[in-house]
């Protein structure tokens, strides 16, 4: 629980706007980024080799774009577990992620964990929240914000047939699950009065890229290549234990089905994260995405003997030569349906 009574006995709406610290530092290290790369398929050599990570400038392999959500999905899971427990974390829905990078995350990093409640609107019985978690190095510098929009319901019984199954399928080794102390829990948030909550520090300027498209070469109305993907049982366990997602529904045909889903579905994030690697091959950097931002609205349902394939495309909606920069729309479908309301990206050109 977190460590001061103010947040266990405050309401969730009375806790928009504070801040909390999660207990312990993350620790970035080099095993982890490849790890990750290989699940979300990031091949960019800079994920995994350090001599190609220092062309770019950087001392230590380069994270995914979509790696933060290694930290953040934890980060969640302990807010609605130990703080808004008006709501079960089992009846939440992911509904927006928006990325802002800094600078990339490197192997070595030591990154300490800000967070804040910064909305909940409510439609009936459910509540949108957005919560922010900005990442900052061990120099006090900001590294990447993230913002994510989950819906959750109040107030909904849970059937105890529904729980005796899940608790038959969930993954286990989660600290909340051995019914340990908050203590114990490096990922277990602190709430912070507000004299403890300081500005954050300007990040440090952003480093030149090294991209294949040049600022000169890429104009409105461009669209780059199409690329499929096959999608299977073994990438989205894969992705469940790299990325520490517990959901069942996205490796138990009983927990999908009880949730109303035909079959097991891809992980939101992955297929973010997949995004990501289809964007980054076009740009030949990594570095070089400045703002990346999704809005979930489909599923990838994968069978248990075939691959789902799953068909990106992209498309400069903006390019400003001077500045170096554009604005690339995304596209994600699988079996004919869309799979984002929106995906867009910001990305800084050579």
């Amino acid at each position: 629980m977190p460590e001061t009574a103010e947040a266990t006995t405050a309401t969730a709406t009375e806790l928009v706007g504070r801040h909390f610290r999660v207990r312990d530092h993350y620790d970035v290290g080099r095993e982890k980024i490849r790890e990750f790369a290989r699940a979300v398929r990031n091949n960019h050599p800079a994920h995994h080799i350090e001599a190609d990570a220092m062309k770019l400038g950087y001392e230590g392999l380069i994270a995914s774009p979509t790696f933060a959500s290694v930290i953040g999905a934890a980060t969640t899971r302990s807010l609605i577990g130990t703080v808004l427990t008006e709501y079960d974390v089992s009846q939440t829905l992911h509904t927006d992620q928006v990325f802002e990078f800094l600078r990339p995350i490197v192997a070595g990093d030591r990154l300490a964990v800000d967070v804040v409640v910064e909305q909940i609107r409510s439609f009936g019985d459910n509540d949108f929240i957005t919560v922010k978690v900005t990442l900052n190095d061990v120099l006090g510098l900001p590294v990447l914000v993230s913002t994510t929009t989950i819906v959750a319901r109040k107030g909904v019984e849970i059937d105890p047939s529904a729980v005796e199954t899940v608790a038959g399928v969930v993954m286990h080794g989660h600290i909340s699950d051995a019914g340990e102390s908050a203590v114990a829990d490096p990922t277990g948030l602190v709430l912070l009065s507000p004299d403890e909550v300081t500005e954050f520090l300007a990040p440090a300027p952003a480093r030149p890229v090294h991209t294949v498209p040049t600022a000169a070469g890429v104009a409105a109305g461009d669209e780059l290549p199409a690329v499929t993907m096959p999608v299977t049982r073994g990438d989205l366990v894969n992705y469940a234990g790299v990325s520490g997602d517990p959901n069942p529904i996205h490796f138990s045909d009983a927990a999908a089905k009880l949730v109303g889903l035909p079959t097991v579905v891809a992980h939101g994030m992955l297929t973010m994260g997949l995004t990501a690697s289809y964007l980054t091959s076009w740009l030949g950097d990594p570095s070089a995405l400045s703002k990346f931002s999704v809005r979930f609205s489909g599923y990838v349902p994968v069978e248990p003997t075939a691959p789902t394939m799953v068909e990106f495309t992209g498309k400069v909606k903006s390019a400003d030569a001077e500045r170096g920069t554009a604005t690339i729309v995304l596209g994600a479908t699988s079996e004919g349906k869309k799979l984002f309301g929106r995906a867009v990206a910001e990305v800084r050109l050579s």
